[in-house]
């Protein structure tokens, strides 16, 4: 990709705002974060309180440098506004042309959001759908990994009986068989469910279509984890007698395809637990709709039914530290560059760029929402 020279100035000012997802103690930036930016001559404003879900006061935030401001509309009135959450719709008034958002948007999910962006003409970086060369999807990989670890600890506790669940226990006990957990895809999310799964002693078998991956587990596992490349009457046997199955099925800043059908689930055992860690691209279990930490369970064919879209807000101070660390960078690049120079000189955030001045500019976003794409090059020049 050739570089261009932008007259687009930097981003002097980053807005903060409180996370209003149901449930979501999660908080964009960390103390440290906001220590860094300042370093590179950008002031942040963090609204009051919205580092208190993730165990980060308003002193904190001050003492690296913050601004602390008291509503939402002051730290939405920043050049940049960084946060977890796609805008809910009581933000939607915030949004406008001049402002750069920089959050997980996931718009083939969300196509009303994906609407309202385009309607302010905002333009909008997508955490999910930055990508490396190598296909490697580096601000996705830390909350992946945060949930699939997390995806077995909800499973184990749903699958207690007092909870709606069989009554078993996850690792057995001696003389009696462990739970069966079926975990289906073997990317970030699902690696580290199975072999958080595998850890508790459970039985593990880890589906996917790529052989390669599939060997590179094995490997590292010696065993531990059966492995079992994806097609359905492999699924339709393991399903049947599972105890509990994790989703992990991704598609980059497309909707996940559903792997698992409705009578796939009817065929299931009577109080088994599915977690569909892949509902917040729409799911990769056709029986799951997204619910939340207030209310994250439902039953459909006596199987439980957990499909919390933001998992990682269950721990929101491991969470906010590793996407923290993983986002900083990014931040700083788009900050002191501004976003059309930081675009061109890394195809990375070129390829995390979502809309801009009410143009799409993802293919798999643009296809899912059946709209037509710009190039993100080409759109940031107008």
């Amino acid at each position: 990709m050739i570089p261009f020279m932008s007259s687009e100035p930097r981003i002097t000012t980053v807005g903060v705002p409180k996370e209003i997802k149901v449930q979501e103690y999660r908080v964009a930036m960390t103390p440290d974060g906001v220590r860094e930016l300042e370093r590179h001559q950008v002031q942040v404003y963090v609204q009051s309180g919205a580092g208190e879900g993730a165990s980060f006061g308003d002193d904190d935030y001050r003492a690296a440098g913050a601004t602390i401001v008291p509503t939402a509309a002051d730290a939405w009135a920043q050049e940049m506004v960084v946060k977890v959450k796609e805008p809910k719709p009581e933000e939607f008034a915030f949004l406008r042309p001049d402002l750069t958002l920089f959050t997980y948007l996931h718009l083939a999910a969300y196509p009303g959001v994906a609407e309202a962006l385009l309607a302010a003409g905002t333009t909008a970086l997508a955490y999910e759908t930055v990508q490396t060369a190598d296909g490697a999807l580096p601000l996705l990989a830390p909350m992946s990994e945060v949930a699939g670890r997390l995806a077995p600890q909800m499973g184990a506790h749903y699958l207690e009986r007092h909870n709606g669940g069989r009554g078993v226990l996850m690792g057995g006990a001696p003389g009696v068989q462990p739970a069966k957990v079926v975990v289906l895809g073997a990317g970030n999310v699902g690696w580290n469910a199975a072999w958080i799964a595998a850890g508790m002693e459970a039985e593990v078998v880890l589906f996917d279509k790529n052989l390669d991956r599939l060997r590179w587990v094995d490997q590292i596992n010696k065993g531990r984890i059966v492995t079992l490349a994806s097609n359905r009457g492999a699924l339709e046997r393991n399903l049947a007698d599972a105890d509990l199955v994790i989703g992990a099925v991704l598609v980059a800043g497309g909707r996940a395809p559903i792997v698992v059908s409705d009578d796939m689930v009817q065929g299931m055992k009577k109080g088994a637990v599915i977690v569909d860690v892949a509902v917040d691209q729409g799911g990769c279990i056709e029986t799951t709709h997204e619910t939340t930490h207030a209310e994250p369970v439902y039953e459909v064919h006596g199987v439980l039914h957990y499909a919390v879209g933001n998992m990682p807000g269950a721990v929101p101070h491991t969470s906010t530290y590793a996407l923290t660390n993983a986002t900083l960078p990014y931040q700083i690049e788009l900050a002191t560059r501004g976003v059309a120079d930081a675009c061109s000189r890394d195809a990375a955030l070129a390829h995390g760029l979502n809309t801009h001045a009410g143009m799409v500019t993802n293919g798999p976003v643009a296809e899912f929402l059946q709209k037509d794409v710009a190039e993100p090059l080409t759109a940031l020049r107008g």
